[in-house]
């Protein structure tokens, strides 16, 4: 996923994203340690979808402070 598809979402949808692939993540890992898993990349890709959500989430609240007058 892109950061630009990510700062076309809602807030919300950025909450929901964000916990899809938190769980994600988590089945990933448990995956892994039992050996199911196909593709060991899916978790590093999954892990910096999760960064890049986090970044728009935080330049996102970032701006709203700085708009706001103090």
């Amino acid at each position: 996923m892109k950061a630009s598809e990510i700062r076309e979402l809602t807030p919300e949808e950025r909450q929901r994203k964000l916990t899809e692939l938190t769980e994600a993540l988590f089945n990933l890992r448990f995956q892994h340690e039992i050996g199911q898993l196909e593709n060991p990349k899916r978790i590093q890709q999954t892990r910096r979808d999760i960064a890049r959500i986090r970044t728009v989430i935080r330049e996102a609240s970032s701006t709203e402070t700085k708009e706001k007058p103090a």
